[in-house]
């Protein structure tokens, strides 16, 4: 990816597509521009440095119209629920979300024997961990979903545990869960933009 990159500014590409790449590891997205023309440049390049690009992963977008993922988020156009409005913003991607719920339910499983307090604490961890990863961008809607999962989760996994008839969703309510047994509800997070741009 190195070598691709410093091809990249070598032949002054950015100035020729009008495009600018931003890379991580070995993903990266190229913004604005020629697309077509920056795409078939790259595939060329990529052959002839050995590389290969991940076709499933690879695409053309305009993200005034449609999104696109990197690294967990969903970037493009969003819409207010309140009014219909459409902007442009970053969230995090269904991607993202599926893989913290699925951690989420590798912890809870009927068989983990872990006290509460160890658990939770495993949870909040995880929890406060995706959280700060993503702080910027449009997030409420993600981090309610997110919040729906996590007590379902946490009150059937409970309920289990105590042998209860039903559901339990009176001996674990919202507010024992979020309150009495110390989970975090990321929809009621204090946000801290600041700090998160420093990350």
């Amino acid at each position: 990816m190195n070598r691709f990159l410093k091809h990249w500014r070598l032949t002054n590409r950015g100035e020729a597509f009008c495009a600018q790449v931003v890379a991580y590891a070995d993903d990266f997205v190229i913004l604005r521009g020629g697309a077509a023309e920056a795409l078939a440049w790259t595939k060329a390049v990529m052959t002839r440095l050995g590389l290969t690009l991940n076709e499933a992963k690879t695409s053309l977008k305009d993200a005034r119209r449609e999104r696109f993922d990197f690294l967990g988020y969903s970037f493009g156009p969003h819409r207010y629920k309140a009014n219909g409005a459409w902007y442009l913003s970053a969230s995090p991607s269904k991607k993202s979300m599926r893989r913290l719920k699925a951690n989420v339910a590798k912890l809870l499983v009927p068989g983990n024997t872990d006290p509460w307090p160890e658990l939770g604490d495993k949870l909040n961890k995880s929890l406060l961990g995706w959280s700060n990863y993503f702080c910027l961008g449009t997030r409420r809607s993600a981090f309610c979903s997110i919040d729906r999962y996590v007590y379902e989760r946490v009150r059937n996994f409970l309920a289990r545990r105590h042998k209860l008839a039903g559901r339990g969703t009176h001996r674990f309510s919202l507010d024992v869960v979020y309150g009495e047994l110390g989970l975090a509800r990321l929809e009621r997070l204090p946000l801290a933009p600041a700090s998160c741009a420093l990350r």
